[in-house]
């Protein structure tokens, strides 16, 4: 069952990328015929990151997770006092769920990009 809790948290992390990466909602009452800001414009840069630039951050977030869990196990190996045993096997957890989320979105972008490529024309 802790699985599905990993999930759940997944998704709402995802929920809030995707709320993060929406530039511009169409305001409620906007009429059809009223104009709607270009948010895109050549003179602006873009505000919102793409999909490589979030998935980017990340596959790097996780890499930091595992480098910061893999550097307290070091220190804790070679004898500083400073790092506790705790503090290290919490940084392995976190590293290990945090690459595991990263696999299962892999996962789920690889089976959804097939089942599109699987579609009748």
């Amino acid at each position: 069952m802790s699985n599905r809790v990993d999930i759940n948290n997944l998704l709402h992390e995802m929920r809030s990328l995707k709320s993060q990466t929406q530039a511009f909602q169409k305001p409620q009452g906007l009429n059809e015929g009223m104009a709607v800001p270009n948010t895109n414009s050549v003179n602006q840069p873009s505000q919102v990151p793409g999909f490589s630039e979030v998935m980017a951050n990340a596959v790097n977030s996780v890499n930091d997770v595992q480098q910061h869990a893999g550097n307290l196990a070091e220190a804790y190996q070679k004898g500083d006092p400073s790092v506790d045993i705790t503090d290290v096997m919490i940084a392995s957890q976190k590293a290990s769920v945090s690459f595991e989320a990263a696999v299962q979105v892999r996962n789920k972008l690889v089976e959804a990009y097939r089942d599109i490529m699987n579609m009748p024309i």
